[in-house]
């Protein structure tokens, strides 16, 4: 069965730095593309970072650029979210994608995607 499994989340303060793993089992990085996306409280879903199947295409949302790495350990089949500077306003449920299609790109939109996580909360607060 496949699986997409978040972690990571946590209370940080405004300034400080997160970095969330995504797991996933039973289907190969080598062929989906991997997406975070993050929901607020009464807001849209929003890609935040992806990368393709063969690793060397990357995309990021406006959200978090500039303050956000994606990165992936292929022999323990997880992708790294590596975000810095956060405010309240990145208070999210964040969640990990898969996709399918080319291995040469990926999406940042959620309709694009076949496997979800159950998302990790990040609250960013005094």
């Amino acid at each position: 069965q496949v699986e997409v499994v978040e972690s990571g989340g946590d209370l940080v303060q405004p300034g400080g730095s997160l970095r969330l793993s995504c797991v996933v089992s039973k289907f190969s990085l080598d062929y989906n593309g991997i997406t975070w996306f993050r929901q607020a409280p009464g807001k849209e879903r929003d890609g935040v970072a992806c990368v393709s199947a063969s690793g060397d295409f990357i995309n990021y949302g406006d959200s978090l650029k500039g303050r956000s790495a994606i990165s992936r350990d292929m022999a323990k089949s997880t992708v790294h979210l590596q975000m810095n500077n956060l405010s309240p306003q990145d208070s999210a449920v964040y969640y990990c994608a898969a996709s399918g299609g080319s291995r040469f790109s990926c999406s940042l939109n959620s309709k694009d995607m076949t496997y979800w996580g159950k998302g990790t909360a990040v609250t960013v607060s005094t």
